[in-house]
């Protein structure tokens, strides 16, 4: 029985997430939204460009 519970509780370790994972996530992520907040703001300039030129 020990060593059925043994290796169902194996591959838990992979699972869980630490708060040092947690906060790399969340490092991640405030980057690509920076990222992806300059790419939008380039885009609507150069949009914006192409419209208002006359």
């Amino acid at each position: 029985m020990a060593a059925e519970s043994d290796k169902k509780g194996a591959g838990k370790e992979d699972i869980l997430a630490t708060k040092v994972d947690l906060a790399n996530l969340k490092a991640d992520i405030i980057k690509w939204m920076f990222l992806f907040w300059i790419g939008q703001l380039a885009s609507l300039t150069a949009i914006l460009q192409i419209f208002l030129r006359k």
